[in-house]
C-alpha cells in the first residue's frame, strides 16, 4: 500500500511539472509566432547555443551586433537606414524566443535527472521522456536551419522550414500532454464510468479532429510563411467569388498548396470549414452520450475555442494580420488542439479500461 501511495505522488509530480514544461512551450509558440510578425527572426544573424545567452549589455556591443545585422540582406534591402534603437526592438524579440528555449531546455532536463536517479520515473515513461529532450534538441538545431534560409539573397525564411520548426513545436507540445494526460487518465477512477458511453466512432472522430488540428496549424505555417494571410482580406468571399480564380494554377499543381498564395489561403479557410462541421457534430454527439463532468467540460472546451478561434481568424484576415490578433489567432489554435487531445487521450485511457475488464 505504501509502495502504491509513494508511486502515485511520483506521478502526480511528473505530471504537474511536465504540465508545466507544456505551458512554457505553449508559451514559446506564441512568441514564435510574434517574433515572425513582427519581422524580428533574422535580426540574431549568429547561432552560439552558449554564449548566445548574453545578450549584447554596452553600446560598444550593440553596435557590433548591428554592423553584423548590416551585412546581410534584410538590411541591405528591408531595412536599409534603420535606427540602432530599431533594431534593438527586432533584436530583443529574437533573443528572448531563443533564450526560452534554453530555458525550456533547463526545465526539462534538471527535473528529468531528478526524478530519474531518485527512481521516481517508470521504467517504461524514461524512453518517452527522452524522446522529448532529444525532439527539443532538434527544435533548436530546425530553428537556425530555418534562420539561415533568410540570411542570403531573398531576406525572408523558407516557408517550408518555418512550418518545419512550427510542426516540431508542436509535436513536442503534443507529446509532453499525451504522456501527462496519460499519468493522471490512469489515476482518474471517474473516466471508468463513462466506459459504456464511448462507441468506436466518437473515439474514431475524436482522434481525426485532432489530426485535422495539427494539420491545421501546419497549414497556418504556410499562410505565415508566404505571407498569404494579406493576399485577400475579405469574408467569406475571397475577393469578388467563393472559389478565386487562380486556384491550383502552378506546374504542377500540387506545388501550388505550398507556394502559391491564393491557394494557400484557400486550404486554410476550407479546413477551417470541415473542422467547423466535424466539430459540431461531434460536440453534440458527445453531449448527449457522455456522463462524465470533466470529458463533458473538454468537449464544451474544444466547441467554444474553436468558435473563438474562427472569429479570430475571420478579424485577422479583414484588418490586413494586425499583430495582437494574429498571435491571439495562433495562441487559441495551440489551445484548441488541447483541449483535443485531453479528449483523445482520455478516450484512448477509456478503450485499455474496456479491454482490461472486458
Amino acid at each position: 500500500m505504501t509502495t502504491l501511495k509513494a508511486n502515485a505522488t511520483h506521478s502526480r509530480q511528473i505530471y504537474i511539472w511536465l504540465l508545466f514544461c507544456a505551458g512554457m512551450i505553449f508559451c514559446m509558440i506564441v512568441l514564435g509566432g510574434v517574433t515572425r510578425l513582427t519581422h524580428s527572426g533574422l535580426s540574431m544573424v549568429e547561432w552560439k547555443p552558449l554564449m548566445g545567452i548574453i545578450p549584447p549589455l554596452s553600446d560598444q556591443d550593440w553596435q557590433d551586433s548591428f554592423q553584423k545585422y548590416q551585412l546581410f540582406p534584410e538590411y541591405q534591402k528591408v531595412n536599409k537606414g534603420m535606427s540602432i534603437e530599431e533594431y534593438k526592438y527586432i533584436f530583443m524579440y529574437e533573443y528572448l524566443h531563443r533564450i526560452l528555449g534554453r530555458i525550456i531546455g533547463i526545465i526539462f532536463l534538471i527535473p528529468f535527472l531528478f526524478f530519474y536517479f531518485t527512481g521516481r520515473i517508470q521504467e517504461k515513461l524514461t524512453p518517452k521522456l527522452l524522446a522529448i529532450f532529444a525532439l527539443g534538441g532538434f527544435q533548436g538545431l530546425l530553428g537556425w536551419y530555418m534562420v539561415k534560409s533568410g540570411l542570403i539573397n531573398n531576406p525572408s525564411v523558407s516557408q517550408y522550414r518555418l512550418t518545419a520548426h512550427l510542426g516540431n513545436a508542436v509535436v513536442i507540445y503534443s507529446y509532453i500532454l499525451w504522456v501527462a494526460f496519460g499519468l493522471m487518465g490512469e489515476r482518474k477512477a471517474s473516466f471508468i464510468r463513462s466506459v459504456s458511453d464511448i462507441g468506436k466512432l466518437l473515439r474514431v472522430s475524436a482522434y481525426t479532429i485532432t489530426a485535422l488540428l495539427f494539420l491545421m496549424i501546419l497549414s497556418g505555417g504556410f499562410v505565415a510563411g508566404t505571407r498569404a494571410g494579406l493576399a485577400y482580406s475579405t469574408f467569406p468571399l475571397m475577393g469578388e467569388t467563393f472559389i478565386p480564380s487562380g486556384l491550383y494554377s502552378m506546374m504542377p499543381f500540387w506545388l501550388a498548396a505550398f507556394e502559391d498564395v491564393t491557394t494557400i489561403q484557400f486550404n486554410h479557410r476550407i479546413l477551417a470549414y470541415i473542422l467547423f462541421v466535424i466539430v459540431c457534430s461531434f460536440s453534440i454527439n458527445a453531449l448527449y452520450r457522455l456522463k462524465s463532468i470533466e470529458l463533458r467540460a473538454g468537449v464544451v472546451c474544444m466547441a467554444v475555442l474553436l468558435i473563438a478561434q474562427i472569429c479570430l481568424g475571420i478579424a485577422t484576415i479583414l484588418m490586413h494580420v494586425p499583430v495582437v490578433f494574429a498571435a491571439a489567432h495562433q495562441a487559441t489554435a495551440v489551445a484548441l488542439l488541447t483541449a483535443s487531445l485531453f479528449l483523445s487521450r482520455s478516450f484512448c485511457d477509456i478503450k485499455k479500461i474496456l479491454q482490461t475488464t472486458g
